[in-house]
């Protein structure tokens, strides 16, 4: 099993608890199931999409919600149907899954479709006003010392 540590992030840094997590999460996923298969994209600035291949589930089927940063998507198969088919070679999996995605601050989950078979769950970073970049406007050293200068006049 990989470990990795990170003691020297933690000796200079405060606050990053969570990336130490989100590492072990990350290697402990890696060597579980892959199924389904999915897509991480970037579809515009601030925006992003996961795309799940679910083929041979329906919407009523699967089952996506988001908890305190995690994404986590889930599909089970219903019973109905299964005893009446008899398969010479069945390759398309239908088993049950769970797949899990950490989201970073302020990514919000913003929709979701069904179509062919793949499920794409659309995302959007909001960032807050006050985290948003601002211009500070440079006075002119000409401007400070007049209102310095009038406060000499004043005192």
């Amino acid at each position: 099993m990989n470990t990795i540590d990170l003691s020297p992030l933690y000796r200079s840094t405060v606050g990053f608890d969570r990336l130490g997590a989100l590492l072990d999460s990350a290697l402990r996923t890696e060597q579980g199931s892959s199924f389904p298969p999915y897509n991480i994209e970037v579809t515009g600035e601030n925006r992003y999409a996961i795309t799940l291949a679910v083929a041979g589930f329906e919407q009523n089927e699967l089952d996506i919600q988001v908890e305190r940063g995690l994404l986590s998507v889930r599909g089970k198969k219903g019973e109905d149907g299964r005893d009446e088919r008899r398969y010479l070679h069945q390759g398309i999996a239908t088993r049950t899954f769970e797949r899990k995605f950490n989201l970073a601050d302020h990514v919000e989950v913003v929709g979701a479709k069904l179509e062919n078979g793949l499920l794409t769950i659309n995302l959007v970073k909001e960032i807050p006003e006050a985290m948003k970049p601002k211009t500070i406007a440079i006075n002119s050293s000409q401007n400070v010392i007049q209102h310095n200068a009038e406060n000499n006049q004043a005192a």
